[in-house]
């Protein structure tokens, strides 16, 4: 049975600082787009670590345009003939825009190896190409960050039990990863590997201590705005514009025509009267 978590961080101290760091990221956007600044940001840990919640954070009062979150799915019979790396490259950023990794090429440093969905020869390669493939970006101008949300084994398995019982999260719990319990100590060797042949200085990891969920976001978002070399930009003050008269004598067609919703907000309202 998993142990029960330490208390949490509290949720109004929480919510207020979530609240100053996201209109951070908003200012970090604008500069984004006017500097032309290209930004990956790879999120990877154990499962239930936290991951999908961070990025949600981080994207949630950003422009889609500009940010954009990138989930791949297993490749295709095509894709698994082609360089690693390769199916990555598509979706690397141009200039002006962020791109979030909820997952990246580390798959095969993970689950690929643990899984045996890569061979041996495989994933040596992917751990020399790897540092140079990240290089490149990183001289090409790219502004790369990697973060490991790092979850113990008995949390992990309290927010599966959890996953499993509330049927608006039943659709994040895979077969693979009630793997993951049975192959714990295979992940954390894999993930030692990963890091010893990763963690360079052109492209650092950061491991983020996941344990809560609130402090990990803080932490992770704080970091990101600390690393990247951004500043304010002043956006011109937009003045909103009288409404003109009608020139034309425009008059809306009925209601009545027109196929409205129902109203079932309504219906909610008097049955709870």
């Amino acid at each position: 049975m998993a142990k029960k978590t330490t208390k949490r961080y509290p949720r109004e101290l929480y919510e207020n600082e979530l609240l100053r760091l996201q209109g951070e990221l908003v200012r970090v956007q604008e500069w984004v787009k006017a500097s032309g600044a290209r930004v990956v940001v790879i999120f990877e840990g154990r499962d239930a670590a936290g991951k999908g919640g961070a990025i949600k954070r981080v994207s949630e009062h950003l422009n889609p345009r500009v940010c954009r979150t990138v989930a791949l799915p297993a490749p295709t019979g095509r894709e698994r003939t082609q360089w690693y790396f390769q199916r990555y490259v598509d979706h690397l950023p141009a200039a002006g825009e962020i791109v979030l990794l909820d997952r990246s090429w580390y798959n095969r440093a993970g689950v690929e190896r643990v899984m045996g969905f890569c061979t041996p020869e495989e994933h040596e390669r992917f751990l020399r190409q790897c540092p140079v493939f990240e290089e490149l970006l990183v001289e090409d101008g790219i502004l790369l960050r990697k973060y490991w949300f790092s979850v113990s084994d008995a949390e992990q398995e309290r927010r599966f039990r959890e996953r499993r019982q509330n049927p608006l999260k039943q659709w994040k719990l895979s077969p693979m990863d009630l793997e993951s319990i049975t192959r714990w100590e295979d992940y954390s060797r894999a993930k030692d590997e990963m890091l010893a042949h990763t963690d360079t200085e052109v492209a650092p990891w950061t491991v983020v201590e996941a344990e809560d969920k609130r402090k990990a976001r803080l932490n992770m978002i704080a970091h990101l705005l600390d690393t990247l070399p951004w500043e304010p930009v002043e956006r011109p003050e937009l003045v909103l514009p009288e409404r003109p008269e009608s020139r034309g004598g425009y008059v809306r067609p009925p209601r009545e025509i027109e196929r409205e919703a129902p109203d079932h907000a309504a219906e909610i309202l008097r049955n709870a009267d």
